[in-house]
C-alpha cells in the first residue's frame, strides 16, 4: 500500500478527474477494510502517538481495558489519565516516561460480577520511516488459559490421592481391630457370666472395654475428618500480588509469639518484588505453618528459651529472605532448631507423616499441596542439630524484558528494530 501510494502521488499530475475519483474510492475501501480488520481483532488494539494520545482503538480494548471514560481518538490526554486501574495506569505511564520499549506485563481484573480475569498487556514501538512515531498497545485476555493452568494443576494432585487412600485404609484398619477384639472381650465375659448364674460382670468392668472402643470410634472420626481435609480440592482464587507486602503483614502477625519465647525473627526481603499469582489466605497458611515448625524445632532445641533471662541468651532465630533468580521468586524460611536427618526429610511432605507425639501429619503435606496449586515447588535441607531451611520457589507470570535500549534517539532505536527484523 506504501509502495502504491508513492507511485500514485508521483503520476498525480497526470490523472484525469475521474482516474483521481477511482482512486480515492479504492483508497477509501481499501481503509475500510484494515478497519474492519482491527475492529474484529480478538485482541485488543490501541495505538497512541509519541505523547501517548490515543490515534486508534479497537472494541477488544475497550472491552478487556477499564476507561474511565469512553476513549477518544485524539482528545489530547494521555492513554493512563483515562484507565480506571490504577496498576495498568502507572505501567503505561512508566512506559512514556522511561521510553520503555518490549516490555509486558499481567494484571488482574474484577468484573461487575465478582469474577476475577487475567490480561496480558503488552507494550511495542511503532515505528514509521525509520523513525519512532508511537507505540502499540496490545491486550490479549488470557483468563482461559490461566484457568486452564489451574485445572491441570489440580488434576495432577487428584493423581496422588490413591497414595493417600492407602494410608487412610492402613490408619483406619488397626482402630476397627481394637474395636473388633473387645467387643469381642465382651461378648464372652456377659456369655459365660450368663451361663453361670445370669449375673452380668460388675459396671466398672465393662466401662473400661467401653471407653476403649469409644475412644477408638472418637480416632476414627478424627482421622477420617482429617482425610476428608486433606483430599478436598482446593478452591484457590488466584491474584496477582506483591508477597513481600503480604510477608511484612505475617511476619508482624507471628513475631509476638517468637518473641515472647525470646525467638527473634529476622527478615531480609529483596527491594523490587514481582507480582506473583497467589491466594492471600492459602499464602498465609503456608507461612504460619512453617513458622509453628521452625518455632516447635527451635523450642526442642533450646528447652529454656520461655524462661526469664536476657533475649539474646536464648539464641533462637527465624530468617525469611526472598530474592528473586531466572525469572523466580524464591522465599526461604532458615531457623535453627533441632534439625531432621534424611529418612525425616525425605518423608516430610508426605500425608499422615510426623515426628510429633501429637501431630496429624498434614500440615507439611497442605503446604506442598497449597504450593504446587501456585505452579511453584517446595524444598527441604537440614542437618540434625544446626537447623532447617524450607525454600519455596515461585514463579514470575510475566516479567519486563527490555529487549531494546531506549537512550533518547529515537531514529538509532527504530533503525535497530528494523534491522533485527
Amino acid at each position: 500500500m506504501q509502495e502504491f501510494s508513492k507511485r500514485v502521488s508521483q503520476k498525480l499530475s497526470k490523472l484525469s478527474d475521474a482516474q483521481i475519483q477511482n482512486l480515492v474510492d479504492e483508497l477509501t475501501a481499501e481503509n475500510g477494510r484494515y478497519e474492519s480488520i482491527i475492529g474484529s481483532l480478538s485482541t485488543g488494539l490501541i495505538i497512541v502517538d509519541t505523547s501517548w494520545q490515543v490515534v486508534k482503538i479497537n472494541k477488544a480494548a475497550q472491552r478487556y481495558v477499564p476507561f474511565k471514560t469512553v476513549p477518544e481518538e485524539n482528545s489530547g490526554t494521555p492513554l493512563w489519565k483515562i484507565i480506571a486501574d490504577d496498576d495498568i495506569a502507572h505501567f503505561l505511564k512508566q512506559c512514556c516516561t522511561s521510553d520503555r520499549t518490549n516490555c509486558r506485563e499481567e494484571y488482574t481484573l474484577s468484573t461487575s460480577g465478582g469474577s476475577i480475569r487475567f490480561v496480558d498487556i503488552s507494550v511495542m514501538p511503532l515505528v514509521q520511516n525509520r523513525q519512532l512515531a508511537g507505540s502499540i498497545i496490545c491486550v490479549d485476555d488470557v483468563t482461559e488459559k490461566r484457568n486452564q493452568e489451574i485445572l491441570l494443576h489440580r488434576m495432577e494432585a487428584l493423581a496422588g490421592l490413591t497414595n493417600i487412600a492407602a494410608s487412610v485404609a492402613h490408619e483406619i484398619k488397626n482402630p476397627l481391630g481394637a474395636i473388633s477384639i473387645h467387643i469381642q472381650l465382651i461378648q464372652k465375659a456377659v456369655r459365660r457370666a450368663r451361663e453361670a448364674d445370669e449375673k452380668l460382670p460388675p459396671p466398672k468392668f465393662m466401662e473400661n472395654y467401653l471407653d476403649v472402643v469409644n475412644g477408638e470410634i472418637d480416632r476414627l472420626n478424627k482421622i477420617v475428618v482429617d482425610f476428608l481435609m486433606a483430599v478436598r480440592p482446593i478452591s484457590a482464587q488466584l491474584e496477582l500480588v506483591n508477597p513481600n507486602m503480604l510477608l511484612d503483614q505475617l511476619i508482624s502477625f507471628i513475631t509476638p509469639e517468637f518473641n515472647d519465647k525470646h525467638v527473634s525473627v529476622i527478615s531480609k526481603l529483596c527491594t523490587n518484588s514481582p507480582r506473583l499469582l497467589l491466594d492471600a489466605k492459602l499464602f498465609r497458611e503456608v507461612v504460619v505453618n512453617i513458622a509453628q515448625n521452625a518455632l516447635a524445632a527451635i523450642t526442642e532445641r533450646f528447652p529454656d528459651v520461655g524462661e526469664a533471662k536476657p533475649f539474646a541468651a536464648c539464641g533462637g532465630k527465624l530468617t525469611v529472605e526472598t530474592a528473586v533468580k531466572d525469572e523466580c521468586f524464591v522465599l526461604s524460611f532458615t531457623d535453627n532448631g533441632i534439625g531432621m536427618d534424611e529418612a525425616t526429610q525425605a518423608r516430610i511432605f508426605e500425608p499422615y507423616f510426623t515426628t510429633k507425639a501429637n501431630g496429624t501429619g498434614l500440615g507439611m503435606a497442605m503446604v506442598y499441596k497449597i504450593i504446587k496449586e501456585f505452579s511453584g515447588d517446595i524444598s527441604v535441607t537440614s542437618s540434625p542439630g544446626d537447623g532447617t531451611t524450607f525454600t519455596i520457589t515461585l514463579p514470575v507470570p510475566q516479567v519486563d524484558r527490555r529487549l531494546l535500549s531506549y537512550n533518547g534517539s529515537a531514529s538509532s532505536n527504530t533503525e535497530s528494530m528494523e534491522n533485527q527484523a
